[in-house]
């Protein structure tokens, strides 16, 4: 029925999804959400991450993140105006805090910024030193 909330199953396998993502502070692939959640709940199948990643997204826990030609990640929600960075060797994504202050004068005269994104690329401190994840 139209406009009635569907009511979630509270289970191990969504429990531990949510508890990945909230512990991770940076956006998640499908794939990094399955690995670190199958620690919690071995039998865990990527079908079951994908409905309930979807299901987390429609309920405004979790947003996604876009990087153009790469499939999304995942991210909790309302952490307010940030930016990220991807690293080119391990391909992990990380929050970047803070902004450009004066972003609108990087767009050309007479044009107004309603929003922006930017996307570091670079080496994380982890692939820099040559440390194991």
């Amino acid at each position: 029925m139209k406009g009635v909330p569907v009511q979630r199953r509270h289970t191990r396998q969504r429990a531990a999804i949510r508890a990945v993502l909230e512990a991770a502070h940076r956006p998640l692939s499908i794939g990094e959400v399955l690995e670190l959640a199958q620690r919690a709940v071995p039998g865990l199948g990527i079908a079951t991450v994908y409905r309930t990643v979807g299901a987390l997204v429609e309920e405004g826990f979790l947003t996604g993140v876009e990087i153009g030609g790469e499939p999304a990640r995942y991210e909790v929600s309302g952490r307010g105006h940030h930016h990220h960075f991807r690293c080119r060797r391990c391909l992990r994504v990380f929050e970047v805090d803070g902004c450009l202050p004066e972003v609108q004068r990087l767009a050309p005269s007479g044009f107004l910024v309603e929003d922006h994104e930017i996307l570091l690329f670079g080496v994380c401190p982890d692939c820099n030193s040559g440390k194991k994840r």
